[in-house]
């Protein structure tokens, strides 16, 4: 699906107020890379977003990172050789998607969903922790786990989870146990949250490793739009 005109506009805001820039910098910014030095920063983050750019870190990284165009600082190779000399590892690129409607999935058969946090931690214990820190559950507010009842036996499969982010985006994470994955409850669960945050008025943001195939394939299946890339790298102390 498209977005609808306007919505771009609404996503560079909510990203300018997160990164610290005015309002309308992504709209002003007219071709420009977008900086703000911020010297106590723990990261160096570079944004992408609908053919304008941002990059917010100490003022050295900006200096360094003058001579590289926006395509090479959205490699994270690029941000880890300019922080080389001051311990910057780890974080990577991101790819951006978003989406202010999306189809409705609709479930085979009925469906058991617990909004309770304890059902959420269970699926987590069922799942690897590269995909557990992926999917991000304990920081998203809101959570809806399918359950499978099977002779009276409660088993969560998968978590569909939202929170609210500069009260515009909602951005949303997923997580499906490995033994139940490609069977299409990973959509189910996804739909069912991205839903629940359209009803609330919020445009929807997936966030996703670039290596990550089977989230970018799910996000595009579903009907999100790539609006952009996130890449940072942690600074040392």
């Amino acid at each position: 699906m498209t977005l609808e005109p306007g919505s771009a506009e609404i996503i560079q805001l909510a990203w300018a107020r997160r990164m610290g820039f005015d309002d309308g910098a992504f709209g002003t910014a007219a071709g420009r890379r977008l900086t703000r030095t911020h010297e106590a920063a723990r990261t160096l983050q570079f944004v992408r977003l609908f053919g304008s750019s941002a990059l917010v870190g100490p003022q050295w990284a900006l200096d360094a990172a003058a001579g590289y165009s926006d395509e090479e600082l959205a490699q994270h190779v690029t941000l880890l050789t300019i922080t080389r000399g001051h311990g910057g590892h780890g974080l990577g690129a991101a790819a951006l998607f978003f989406a202010d409607d999306l189809p409705l999935q609709q479930p085979a058969q009925e469906l058991t969903v617990s909004h309770g946090n304890p059902e959420a931690i269970e699926l987590e214990a069922l799942c690897p922790p590269d995909d557990v820190n992926e999917a991000g559950l304990a920081d998203l507010e809101h959570r809806f786990t399918i359950i499978h009842v099977d002779d009276g036996r409660r088993t969560p499969v998968a978590c569909g989870a939202y929170t609210e982010r500069e009260g515009i985006l909602a951005e949303l994470g997923v997580l499906v146990a490995p033994e139940w994955r490609r069977r299409g409850v990973g959509a189910l669960a996804a739909s069912i949250a991205s839903h629940e945050a359209l009803a609330s008025g919020l445009t929807l943001q997936w966030r996703s490793d670039v290596s990550n195939k089977g989230s970018l394939a799910l996000a595009r299946s579903l009907g999100f739009t790539a609006g952009g890339i996130q890449t940072s790298v942690l600074l040392g102390a």
